[in-house]
């Protein structure tokens, strides 16, 4: 049997609410392991530029932001480690996680931060601008910025997408939205906000085919009637996906209170406490409404306050 590993505090996942939560834990001495997951740094590593979090005028980069991030954990002496968490178990008086590579952890103190991962259509297309950085996003208000007099696509049919469709409508010449069905499944009265803004133009049955590029950029899009079989082109410098997001949650299931879409429900609303005393959330793992990375950051400060209030009651005890 291997050696079991004793920590005060564990952080499972990066990105602006792990490394945040670490500063903070790390300044109270508590000793933080991180574990970064299986994209440390989070989504905002594929963002390639960042302008809306305070304290940096001219911008950053995504991953320039969770390098510096890092480091700043790094600076009060946390422990932050490649590789991921596993397996969980909750059910006892000791916080047990497993590693992907067989060690086993007993933590005071669990600080869950594994946020969330955006649906993509799946295209090769798609992937390979995305990863350029050149014009396709699953973000509108992060990245619509950049395309302010430009036209865009977005692809989706529920609240968020027209939400991120009418969010792009106000900076945008043109948005065209692509609706699979003949129908929005959004509620109501946000598809009669889309059909009633001017510069919004819906296709139902209408699928995309491929993403098109220069080889750096977006330049358009090909998309089919699914009615028809009808392939056109529609010229955009901006492509978004807004087919929603998964939570990164399913190995806490088995122990920590679930929505029914997978996000993690706080036990107490203003607070980063679980149903598991002693496990906390932060970040998208538990937010499906602004999914930000300025209120990821808050929320990791928040739970790494609320986990040193509960080591401290608990030692006093």
């Amino acid at each position: 049997m291997s050696e079991i590993e004793k920590v005060k505090c564990l952080i499972i996942g990066s990105g602006p609410a792990g490394y945040t939560a670490a500063i903070y834990a790390a300044r109270a001495n508590m000793d933080p392991v991180m574990y970064q997951g299986m994209q440390p740094g989070g989504q905002l590593t594929t963002t390639d530029e960042v302008e809306n979090f305070p304290g940096y005028p001219t911008g950053v980069t995504g991953p320039e932001m969770m390098v510096q991030l890092e480091a700043q954990a790094r600076r009060f002496d946390t422990d932050v480690r490649f590789g991921f968490i596993t397996k969980v178990d909750f059910s006892g008086g000791v916080h047990k996680c497993w590693t992907d590579d067989g060690k086993e952890i007993h933590a005071d103190s669990v600080i869950i931060s594994t946020g969330a991962s955006a649906r993509y259509l799946g295209l090769e297309s798609e992937q390979k601008y995305l990863k350029l950085g050149g014009g396709v996003s699953a973000c509108a208000i992060c990245d619509g910025f950049f395309y302010r007099g430009h036209d865009t696509v977005i692809v989706g049919a529920g609240d968020s997408a027209c939400e991120e469709a009418h969010y792009l409508s106000k900076l945008c010449t043109k948005v065209t939205m692509l609706v699979r069905r003949d129908e929005f499944r959004a509620s109501k009265i946000m598809a009669a906000r889309v059909k009633n803004t001017k510069n919004i133009e819906i296709l139902f049955n209408t699928e995309t085919e491929e993403v098109l590029g220069d080889g750096q950029v977006v330049t358009g899009v090909s998309v089919k009637n699914n009615k028809t079989g009808e392939i056109s082109t529609i010229e955009c410098t901006g492509f978004f996906v807004a087919i929603g997001h998964d939570p990164n949650t399913t190995i806490f299931k088995d122990f920590i209170n679930l929505d029914d879409t997978g996000y993690i429900e706080y036990e107490q609303p203003g607070t980063a406490r679980t149903n598991v005393e002693g496990v906390f959330v932060a970040g998208d793992a538990a937010d499906k409404t602004y999914r930000q990375a300025v209120t990821a950051a808050g929320t990791g400060c928040m739970a790494a306050l609320d986990a040193e209030r509960y080591l401290s009651h608990k030692a006093h005890a």
